[in-house]
């Protein structure tokens, strides 16, 4: 028993002399690790936000043609990775009134203005919401030693909104040029001087597209069995060729289908999906089918720090999309005003009046709109979109009188009603619901007020669906299965009689 006893002090005593030495060990990396990241620039920025994912203008370089040394490739992307740096620095800085982060992309001289503009608008109570939207710099001069730059950036795009007691008192968009000054030190470009040489204020005017020709008498689509994940590992050409000739042959001539932002990639779009999309508007052209793209669905930050990324979303879509065939239209973002709650009114609608100005600066043959929740909401930004879209859930009795107050008030443009429609859902969490006779009394009356007052109109949808993503309708039993019964088609693929008042009468 004693030898025992032994033993397993032994045991005890090598088991806790190898545990010391581990942590020992594992401390001792911990602190090398530690000492070895001084030139991680991820680590120094004391922001501790990757600009990849918070900032990215556009940015056009003149040719070179600089005085000095020559300029590879190499050096001058490492000049522009860390000049936007700088800027989004500022950005921060001017928004938190913080001066963290400065010193990491502005020498002792050039940030001493900074931090003195930090300091008088901390005491002021005042922050600024910034960002830049496009660059256009020309290398001037680079050293023959490799440590200096001197680069004119023309035409940049600022966004700006001031606050003074957390009041907005100041939006502005302007048009500037910089002179700048960058030195390299510690193996980074950090700007020695700033001078803003012009600037003016830019007014957002986006052209306005002849309408008269459209004549949309369409529907919203997904899939039947991937609603709301219509490009994703279901993707299927034979189900969807198949849907749009039961659309074609109802008597309808497109559909509105749904890119959503963070599905598709955010500012970086994944091909894979861009190519699926592309496919779709294919096979929509195959059937004789125009399509309306809606953009940015389920996306809801509006924050201008987030604006270059989301052009750069809607520049790779829309860039790749407008000389086909079949598009139609371009609806920047769906339903917003059911952010303004939550967001504000004021960032949801500068959000939408920079996209749409961003849309049709890449395409200007297509016209754009905004699919508003309701009427009361359409009038917002009326002068900016090619025609008025809103969605209309009320009560059909009231359509009408919905319909001729809304012409009234935009008698110049064309209105759509971008979603309408009613569920056949009455069951355990909804034993009042509607049955599929009421649903076909409803169609039957919406079609006759679309005839009557001539509106423009896609209903909401082809398919009862099986599933509802929690995304969609939240979690609430009574609402997810309502959602489910919206089509004119039944999850057996029986046409309902609602089938019967697809289209106009």
């Amino acid at each position: 028993m004693v030898n025992l006893n032994k033993n397993i002090l032994r045991v005890i005593i090598i088991a806790s002399y190898i545990m010391i030495v581990a942590l020992v060990i594992s401390g001792i990396s911990a602190l090398l690790g530690y000492l070895n990241t001084g030139a991680d620039r991820s680590t120094i920025l004391h922001t501790e936000l990757k600009k990849i994912d918070q900032y990215s203008p556009s940015v056009v370089w003149s040719p070179l043609t600089n005085e000095g040394r020559f300029m590879d490739n190499e050096n001058l992307k490492a000049i522009e990775n860390n000049y936007l740096d700088a800027w989004y620095v500022k950005h921060i800085a001017y928004k938190t009134n913080t001066t963290e982060g400065i010193k990491d992309f502005y020498t002792d001289n050039a940030r001493k203005n900074l931090y003195e503009f930090i300091a008088s608008n901390t005491a002021e109570n005042i922050s600024i919401e910034s960002t830049t939207l496009e660059h256009h710099p020309t290398l001037e001069f680079f050293s023959e030693d490799g440590q200096l730059a001197i680069i004119t950036d023309h035409d940049v795009v600022e966004y700006k909104r001031v606050f003074k007691d957390e009041s907005l008192v100041l939006e502005t968009t302007e048009t500037s040029t910089y002179k700048v000054v960058l030195l390299l030190e510690d193996g980074f470009w950090r700007i020695r001087h700033q001078v803003k040489e012009t600037t003016q204020e830019t007014e957002n005017v986006a052209l306005a597209l002849n309408t008269k020709h459209l004549d949309i008498q369409g529907i919203n689509y997904y899939p039947q069995d991937s609603p709301w994940d219509m490009f994703g590992d279901s993707f299927s050409e034979a189900i969807i060729s198949k849907d749009f000739n039961i659309i074609k042959n109802a008597g309808l001539n497109m559909v509105r289908i749904f890119v959503q932002y963070e599905d598709f990639g955010k500012a970086n779009v994944n091909p894979k999906k861009l190519e699926k999309l592309k496919r779709t508007l294919d096979l929509a052209e195959a059937s004789g089918l125009k399509v309306m793209i809606t953009l940015f669905d389920f996306y809801g930050d509006y924050s201008v720090m987030d604006w270059t990324l989301n052009m750069r979303h809607a520049e790779t879509i829309v860039s790749t999309l407008k000389h086909h065939s079949a598009l139609l239209a371009w609806d920047i973002k769906n339903e917003p005003n059911l952010d303004f709650e939550s967001r504000g009114q004021h960032n949801v609608t500068s959000w939408l009046e920079n996209m749409i100005n961003h849309v049709k600066s890449i395409d200007n043959i297509h016209p754009v709109t905004i699919g508003w929740s309701n009427t009361e909401s359409a009038t917002i930004l009326k002068d900016k979109v090619d025609f008025i879209s809103f969605h209309y859930y009320e009560d059909v009795n009231q359509l009408e009188t919905s319909i001729h107050a809304l012409k009234r008030e935009i008698p110049n443009k064309p209105i759509v009603m971008g979603e309408f429609g009613i569920s056949s859902y009455s069951g355990f969490w909804k034993p009042f619901g509607s049955s599929e006779e009421d649903q076909a009394n409803y169609y039957k009356k919406a079609q006759e007020i679309i005839a009557k007052t001539n509106m423009q109109y896609m209903s909401w949808t082809l398919y009862d669906f099986t599933e509802i993503p929690k995304e969609v309708v939240g979690r609430l039993p009574w609402r997810k299965n309502a959602q489910k019964h919206y089509g004119f088609i039944d999850k057996k693929g029986n046409e309902k009689e609602s089938f019967t008042y697809i289209t106009k009468q």
